[in-house]
């Protein structure tokens, strides 16, 4: 049942009931605060093959849709030292140098997302490596071709995000901001 509390608490915060009694957050402003003592960051970037077949939009809408908070993204042709440091991990495994090459050989979109859980989230959504064991319904599962042509990375712990964030973005690149209180949207 604990996987249905923060459905649970949006739609008594967020719903049409209103805040709690003496409240002075609006509804969603309080739900926010009730988990933001649990919030990570995760690094999301789509490979060279993802931003060919213009699969960046389609990407950042799931993400957004899964309620996940852009921080930080960048396009960039990325440098064979940072891929290397990207991917030090595998620097043993036969196909590591193609790896590199094929990384190197076009621009990348890397991503930062803020949420509860969502570096968990993100590898649910990303799906396997394997395109063929891929679920429907994942970014591979739906837009991979090939186990070597997958799309997207994304980060398998909130220690390797936090690694790999510190690689791709200085702090200064990242924003932290808060919704927007619906109630002052529109007003000069």
């Amino acid at each position: 049942m604990n996987f249905l509390r923060p459905v649970i608490l949006r739609a008594v915060f967020c719903g049409s009931r209103g805040p709690p009694a003496g409240a002075t957050l609006t509804p969603c402003a309080f739900y926010s605060s009730v988990l933001s003592g649990v919030q990570e960051r995760t690094l999301v970037a789509l490979k060279p093959d993802g931003v060919q077949r213009r699969l960046v939009g389609d990407v950042i809408k799931r993400f957004e849709q899964r309620g996940f908070k852009l921080v930080g993204m960048k396009l960039l042709q990325a440098s064979e030292v940072i891929l290397a440091e990207h991917y030090h991990d595998l620097r043993r495994k036969p196909f590591y140098s193609s790896l590199i090459r094929y990384m190197a050989s076009g621009p990348v979109v890397v991503m930062v997302w803020e949420g509860h859980n969502v570096v968990r989230s993100s590898r649910l959504m990303v799906g396997d490596t394997d395109s063929a064991q891929a679920k429907p319904g994942t970014v591979r599962g739906d837009f991979s071709v090939h186990i070597s042509r997958n799309v997207i990375h994304a980060s398998d712990s909130v220690e390797v995000a936090e690694r790999e964030i510190g690689l791709w973005f200085h702090v200064s690149e990242l924003v932290s901001w808060d919704n927007a209180d619906q109630s002052n949207l529109y007003q000069v």
